[in-house]
């Protein structure tokens, strides 16, 4: 097929079935990898492909590390006087952060990049680094990659600060492959971080940080569907349904998984005209470690996979962005539907070694990742308190969910060819760019042997 109909096309832009999911997930409340709540949320999902019109939904566990939160403080004493932080608003735990109560003191890194570390003896030291990566940089610098600098420095404990006024403190996953970190961590808003460092600029701070956090093991789901013909080439639209337990993850990813939801209710309409099985994955466990695309990557032919378009940080505006790892095939499906609709969908080329993707990309295959432009540098709401559905419109779901499908049709058809290379070419690249250097940091290297909770599975 090479357009979506025009009636099919008027109905997406009145449909309220992706929008009703985001409601329902958002009042889950907790979609942590592993919790009951991202449980139920798999299962809301499945109900939805079924709803849709979608065949063979299914639900497949696998283990996972998990983590529950308890309660943090990180206490200062500055001119004599202490301060306590502790309420939500100053600061929550990064997920992965083991438990524990460090005393040492406190050290502002900065941007905490790698050269900000070099030569660096933080023994003992409880470090602070910013979320913000400087727009000339080249490239992003993770969280966990700076909680590694931190520790390789000696650190006993970690402070990551947000740098977007009113967003309040950051969460995100500073875990391993198979367990938590080994320092205890948390996030705090721009405000405490602010404050913090003005302290840091009078003199010597001594700083008490105190983490209560839960490790153990646990199991996540993935949801998947297919439409289409029974072909054993097909095309995977991803997105991931957990999300972490501050905020309620409308965003990220109830926004994706939304998408998910409304592309295959529109592509249904047109299954027998599709040209290649399209497969809808909506993966678990994304936020601790992408573990739900690794566990399906690692349990399927790859031969067959045609190419995987992940859709993440998809809520910010209704301003598809393609970033395509450089497969023109994946670039110049969507330009085609930018000319079709007469809008702007933007492509980027660079590598990036984050979400869904990245398990299947990494091994060559083409990939690309849907987002939507934000404006802003940073996740903005993201990954904070203030990730809820107010945030969100109803026509960017519907525009981005008409263009994605528009996009994910023409690349089921067989004249659009999507090779796949050797991951050397993709090794290379991340070479080239210097992501390397925070991917080796982090443990994160693809090219080494991991751990997986499933690796006896394999």
């Amino acid at each position: 097929m090479t357009e979506l109909p025009n009636d099919v096309v008027g109905d997406a832009y009145r449909s309220t079935t992706g929008w009703d999911l985001i409601a329902d997930l958002e009042d889950l409340d907790d979609r942590m990898p592993g919790h009951e709540g991202e449980l139920e949320g798999a299962e809301l999902v499945a109900e939805a492909f079924e709803a849709v019109g979608v065949d063979d939904v299914t639900l497949d566990p696998f283990p996972i590390p998990a983590w529950w939160r308890g309660d943090a403080s990180l206490s200062v004493t500055h001119d004599d006087r202490e301060t306590t932080f502790g309420r939500s608003h100053e600061l929550v735990e990064l997920p992965g952060t083991p438990a524990g109560e460090v005393s040492g003191e406190l050290v502002d890194m900065g941007h905490g990049l790698p050269e900000d570390f070099e030569g660096e003896d933080l023994s003992g030291d409880v470090v602070m680094a910013s979320s913000l990566t400087p727009d000339d940089y080249g490239r992003w610098v993770h969280r966990s990659e700076k909680y590694h600098y931190a520790i390789d420095a000696g650190a006993a404990g970690f402070v990551f600060y947000n740098h977007i006024e009113g967003a309040l403190p950051p969460t995100g996953n500073i875990g391993g492959v198979n367990g938590p970190g080994p320092i205890p961590a948390i996030g705090a808003s721009k405000e405490v971080g602010a404050r913090l460092q003005r302290y840091c600029a009078d003199g010597t701070v001594e700083a008490d940080l105190s983490v209560d956090a839960e490790v153990g093991r646990g199991t996540s789901h993935n949801v998947e569907a297919t439409v289409g013909p029974d072909t054993d080439e097909e095309v995977l639209f991803t997105a991931h349904v957990d999300g972490h337990d501050v905020g309620t993850a409308a965003n990220d990813n109830g926004f994706g998984t939304a998408m998910v939801v409304e592309v295959g209710k529109i592509l249904a309409q047109v299954a027998d005209e599709l040209e290649t099985k399209v497969r809808l994955v909506v993966f678990g466990a994304e936020e601790t470690g992408l573990y739900g695309s690794y566990y399906w990557s690692h349990t399927h032919d790859l031969d067959d996979v045609k190419c995987i378009l992940n859709v993440d940080g998809a809520g910010y505006s209704r301003n598809l962005e393609i970033h395509d790892h450089g497969f023109s095939g994946i670039a110049d499906a969507f330009e085609a539907v930018s000319e079709e609709y007469e809008v702007p969908v933007h492509t980027e080329s660079q590598v990036r070694p984050n979400s869904d993707h990245w398990p299947f990309v990494q091994r060559g295959v083409a990939g690309a990742q849907g987002r939507s432009s934000s404006g802003e540098s940073g996740r903005g709401w993201g990954h904070t308190h203030g990730d809820t559905m107010d945030k969100l419109d109803v026509r960017d779901l519907r525009d981005m969910s008409i263009l994605c499908a528009a996009g994910v049709a023409r690349l089921a058809r067989e004249d659009v060819a999507t090779p796949h290379v050797d991951e050397d070419e993709i090794r290379q690249a991340c070479l080239d760019d210097n992501f390397d250097v925070g991917l080796k940091a982090t443990g994160a290297w693809p090219w080494t042997e991991k751990d997986w909770p499933w690796k006896d599975e394999l």
